[in-house]
């Protein structure tokens, strides 16, 4: 064996897959060009974290010794026991009823690591390689990353003002079941409330065909609904849809994900699962591998926050801020492409992004000329939108003229005047 041979670093097959991640350039990027206004990152306001209530919460945690003890010790790996009978009650409230009307119990109850996490560890246990998971077009780019990890075959669903295309999914799954693969399918997954790129919520009709469809075709075994509900709290305008889980009476088919990252604290980093029964030790089993249990003193802390009532009123005071600066952005935007009408945009009800589409000539990856014309000569970064599409199938559907815009952390003047450098940047384009 000759020594170059002996010092080649053989990695993994899933180590293959996971490379590239575009989250790690556009990372890169916001620190290489500092002088850029980001409206990429999908980041909270620091305004809006809660600096006082946690400094209170430890206090109160931390003043008793046996107390403070148990905060700081080992956890286990589902997660704190009252923690967990707190997101139920969480839950309820979001749901409009009570624990009881869950149909649900603590124990199918895991935390996790930010819903992250839990993501990775559901398509961990569900997804050998070559298996397939339906995803909206366009979704959450970070998942894809995910399933790209594992191996998975990622089959793109077209979506509208809706959501997800029902009917499209239905003739998807037909396709599949007539090229004889129906057993590699294993789980759909959706974002319900302001998705993750395009601020789009499934309406309340496709939340129970979605569920209805998943079960129909569960023949050879189970197909999973994930549902990841990451922006359901970031709500500013219209009535709460019920969850996706709501609609699985039998609590068998969907795996509802939250986390309270956006809406209470990324740096305290708790996120939940609801998982059916029959997947809580295949979790917990594989979470362990990992950590046997995720930061048990964040877990406590958070726990205070809910019971004490403290972090509903929170909730209040994010949504207020994010109104006001999603209305800022939104005139501003209207302002700056008032003279480019083939240029138009997503008007979410909540959640942190604003999505945008170019005309077709236009593209925004990150080697198009409009994308480093922005970075390079405007000094304005956006997330191109064709990351939100799976690149191994479908190609036909993804777009490459769009981008997604976020309002999360940019103040108000950041927010208007990157507006300003953006339409600059796409004028420049169509000229």
């Amino acid at each position: 064996m000759s020594e170059e041979t002996a010092s080649r670093v053989c990695l993994s097959q899933r180590a293959h897959w996971a490379a590239e991640q575009a989250i790690s350039f556009l990372m890169a990027q916001g620190v290489e060009n500092r002088d850029v206004i980001s409206l990429a990152a999908g980041l909270v306001d620091e305004q809006t974290l809660p600096v006082a209530l946690c400094r209170d919460l430890l206090n109160e945690l931390l003043s008793d010794d046996r107390t403070a003890r148990g905060a700081l010790q080992y956890g286990t790996t589902p997660g704190a026991e009252a923690l967990r009978s707190e997101v139920l009650k969480h839950l309820a409230r979001l749901e409009g009823g009570i624990v009881d009307d869950l149909g649900v119990a603590a124990d199918q109850v895991v935390l996790s690591t930010g819903s992250q996490q839990l993501l990775t560890s559901l398509a961990d246990v569900l997804l050998d390689p070559g298996d397939i998971c339906l995803v909206s077009a366009p979704t959450y780019f970070v998942f894809l990353g995910v399933l790209n990890g594992v191996g998975a075959r990622t089959v793109a669903i077209p979506s509208d003002d809706q959501g997800m295309r029902i009917d499209l999914l239905a003739d998807e799954l037909e396709r599949i079941a007539a090229r004889g693969e129906l057993n590699r399918v294993k789980l759909i997954y959706v974002v319900s409330d302001f998705e993750n790129p395009s601020g789009i919520s499934l309406s309340a009709a496709r939340r129970q065909q979605v569920v209805d469809l998943a079960k129909r075709w569960s023949t050879e075994q189970r197909i999973f609904v994930l549902e990841d509900a990451a922006y359901r709290e970031l709500r500013y305008e219209g009535e709460p849809l019920p969850s996706v889980w709501s609609f699985d009476q039998d609590r068998d088919t969907v795996i509802l994900a939250q986390t309270f990252s956006k809406s209470f604290s990324p740096g305290v980093r708790v996120g939940f699962g609801v998982l059916p029964r029959e997947l809580v030790a295949p979790v917990c089993n594989r979470k362990g591998n990992e950590d046997f249990g995720s930061a048990h003193l964040n877990q406590q802390l958070l726990n205070l926050a809910l019971k004490s009532g403290r972090y509903q009123q929170h909730v209040q005071q994010v949504c207020q801020g994010y109104r006001s600066k999603r209305d800022a952005f939104l005139a501003a935007l209207a302002t700056e492409f008032r003279d480019l009408p083939e240029v138009h945009w997503v008007h979410p009800k909540g959640g942190l992004y604003v999505w945008m589409t170019l005309p077709d000539a236009v593209a925004t990856g990150f080697n198009s000329t409009l994308f480093q014309s922005a970075v390079k000569e405007h000094k304005v970064m956006f997330v191109p939108g064709e990351l939100g599409y799976p690149s191994t199938r479908n190609e036909d559907v993804v777009c490459r003229n769009q981008m997604r815009l976020s309002f999360g952390v940019q103040p108000v003047d950041g927010l208007q005047e990157g507006a300003r450098r953006l339409a600059a940047a796409v004028r420049q384009q169509l000229r």
